[in-house]
Order: structure tokens, then C-alpha cells, then sequence
């Protein structure tokens, strides 16, 4: 019966706790309605994004988020490290995943802030990786082009659109 009752309150607690961290992530009204993703755009269009979509279907900011604005890390890979001693002050993708990491800055970038992150994701693919699952499980988009536009620039280099082969007529008339 004691044990029990631990399990009860070990279960409560749990619980509690969940809320607390919900509620305290979706009691801020500062998180923006719409945030442009446009940091990679040169072969696709930057992707408007609907964060108050996204907001309202999942049931915790760290479900996108390794942390949220005033708490610590609380995703499990990073907190190997990071223990969530420091508050974050952004939430922002960027500020940690480097959009071309083989950069003259990141190279010359002092040796410490890198010298544990040889396996942390670029940046587009820390979008994709956060993204393209969830978005396979409640059947979201998935296609490139579902999310987004190519560029006039993507169009020369995939040679789609006015840039795709033309079809020689004679050619045709003998498949």
C-alpha cells in the first residue's frame, strides 16, 4: 500500500510539473503569430511560417524547441551538457545551428564553441530534422515544394521550369 502511494504521488508530481512547464510556456503571449524562415534562401523561397498554428497543436514548447525563452535546456542530447543552469534569452534556430558551418567565420571562430558540436546538425538540417518527422506522423507536408517556392535561381539548377530541357518535336513523334 506505501508503495502505492509513492506511486501516486511520484505520479502527481510528474504530472504538476508537466503543467507547470505548459502552462508556463503557453501562458506567453509574446511568441510571434507568423515567423519568416528565410536564413537558406537561395535555390527556395524563405517559408512564412504559422507559429500560432503550430502552437496550438502541440502540447509543449520543447516539443520544437530544446528550450524556450527564460528556462534551460531540456532537450536530453544537449543537457548531456548544457544543464540548463544558463536561462536561454532566444529560442531562434540560428543562434546555434550555423546555416554554412564550413564558413570562414566558423572556422576562425574560437576552437571551444565548436570543439563538442562536430556532430550538431547545420542549420537546414535542424529544420528538417525538427519538421519532416512530426510532419510524416500527423500528415503534414513533406514534398520540397509543399513548403517551398522554388527560386528563379533553384529553377536554373534543378533545370525545371523555363530552364528544362525542351523536347525536340521529331524526337517525340518516334518514342
Amino acid at each position: 500500500m506505501v508503495r502505492a502511494g509513492r506511486q501516486l504521488i511520484t505520479g502527481l508530481g510528474v504530472l504538476l510539473l508537466s503543467a507547470v512547464l505548459a502552462v508556463g510556456c503557453f501562458a506567453m503571449d509574446d511568441f510571434p503569430d507568423e515567423v519568416e524562415i528565410d536564413s537558406l534562401a537561395n535555390l527556395y523561397d524563405g517559408v512564412v511560417f504559422d507559429h500560432a498554428m503550430h502552437v496550438d497543436m502541440t502540447e509543449n514548447c520543447a516539443d520544437c524547441h530544446h528550450h524556450t525563452t527564460g528556462t534551460g535546456v531540456v532537450d536530453e542530447y544537449c543537457a548531456k551538457c548544457h544543464d540548463g543552469a544558463e536561462d536561454g534569452d532566444t529560442v531562434a534556430c540560428q543562434d546555434c545551428h550555423s546555416a554554412n558551418p564550413v564558413s570562414p567565420e566558423n572556422f576562425h571562430s574560437t576552437p571551444e564553441a565548436y570543439s563538442y558540436h562536430d556532430d550538431k546538425p547545420n542549420l537546414k538540417a535542424a529544420y528538417h530534422l525538427n519538421c519532416v518527422g512530426c510532419h510524416q506522423d500527423v500528415g503534414g507536408p513533406t514534398g520540397c515544394e509543399d513548403c517551398h517556392a522554388k527560386t528563379d535561381a533553384g529553377e536554373k539548377y534543378y533545370h525545371s521550369g523555363e530552364y528544362a530541357p525542351k523536347q525536340d518535336p521529331h524526337q517525340a513523334a518516334h518514342h
